[in-house]
């Protein structure tokens, strides 16, 4: 990724996951332990998952243990809260702006509260999935605030332009993720003076992972939530994260990259927690985000098997199965380490993305 600063990075990723095992809690220490002799934890065909906004499922966080009996009946032990950490303040795309990525939304509960929910759910054999949003940060976060400020170390976290000349050149060839509600990738900040990269929505700014130093803050930032007793970081928006001129700017070689860093990272501190890729990508590209290329690599240990997703809701919709058979025939296998988290349904939207080769294999266009 760094070129000749990739010695110093790796040195810089080695230190923060050494001070994150010194700070490790005795009893994450022994599911560490635990789960280093049972690696195949997250592989059984036994784990039931659960996803809910937390809010919605009990109100608050503290909330949650009186619910715990009702996971336990369904047989669920994995368990996929949504909106936790503490978001953008007004409009925050669903929890999706992280203005704090190391403290719940207020309104949920405490830090306090939070670790104690953890350790809980853990004590009943629930393991946690909890949302790491690594593409962006919210327009209010610290380093937003201080990129604002005139901090120059956290302006250069983020992409930002002094004129069009720049966007206009990407802008040729990005698509546009949310055209309605949030038209171009770029958003004028009055404070800043500057164009600001947004791709999703304006307030969520885009992080410049060509900076070394957003790889390492990041890292602390996993490495600070496995601390919290976070079974799964799920990986939002991981083929965002490298932008590249000429491209859709998505599904970007070193985007993998990121990924392995990241897995090495964590599994070095707090070898318990495992990666999930939400990388909603073409069927040919999924498996790489389960470390499946030309030399296989350790990458996240999970990915949302998305194409088993739409092949269900294809199947439902149109009464018949043969495209499902033919196109999950072609997808690679994924490598021994890895396995799909498959599900029926999640908050995101329910995608039809049917591969127009695979929909002219069996007689249809896509």
């Amino acid at each position: 990724l760094y070129g000749d600063r990739s010695g110093d990075t790796a040195r810089r990723l080695v230190e923060c996951a050494r001070a994150a095992s010194e700070a490790r809690p005795d009893a994450l220490r022994a599911r560490d332990t635990e789960r280093l002799a049972d690696r195949d934890w997250y592989q059984s065909n036994e784990r039931v998952g659960y996803m809910a906004y937390l809010d919605r499922f009990a109100g608050t966080i503290a909330g949650v243990s009186d619910r715990i009996g009702y996971l336990t009946e369904l047989g669920v032990d994995v368990v996929h809260f949504l909106s936790v950490l503490q978001p953008r303040a007004g409009e925050n795309d669903g929890g999706y702006a992280i203005r704090d990525y190391r403290r719940p939304d207020a309104r949920l509960g405490s830090a306090d509260e939070l670790l104690a929910m953890i350790g809980e759910l853990h004590d009943h054999g629930i393991s946690l999935c909890l949302d790491f949003v690594l593409n962006h940060t919210s327009d209010d976060h610290e380093w937003a605030v201080a990129a604002r400020r005139g901090s120059e170390y956290h302006r250069r976290l983020y992409r930002m332009f002094p004129d069009r000349t720049e966007p206009d050149r990407w802008e040729a060839c990005l698509p546009e993720i949310f055209p309605d509600l949030s038209p171009g990738n770029f958003t004028w900040d009055d404070d800043l003076a500057h164009w600001v990269w947004t791709t999703f929505r304006d307030f969520q700014w885009d992080l410049d992972y060509t900076n070394p130093d957003v790889l390492v803050e990041i890292a602390r930032v996993a490495l600070d939530l496995a601390n919290y007793g976070v079974d799964i970081l799920r990986l939002d928006a991981i083929a965002f994260t490298w932008k590249r001129l000429g491209t859709s700017s998505q599904n970007q070689p070193e985007a993998h990259l990121i990924a392995q860093a990241l897995r090495a990272t964590v599994a070095m501190a707090a070898p318990s927690t495992v990666l999930l890729a939400e990388a909603i990508v073409g069927p040919n590209d999924l498996v790489g985000y389960l470390g499946r290329h030309e030399l296989e690599r350790r990458e996240c240990e999970l990915a949302y098997h998305n194409q088993l997703m739409v092949q269900g809701w294809s199947m439902l919709a149109t009464r018949r199965a043969d495209l499902t058979g033919h196109a999950l025939a072609q997808l690679p296998r994924q490598p021994d380490r890895t396995t799909w988290f498959t599900y029926v349904r999640c908050h995101d939207d329910i995608g039809w993305a049917i591969d127009d080769g695979d929909a002219h294999a069996v007689g249809i266009t896509g």
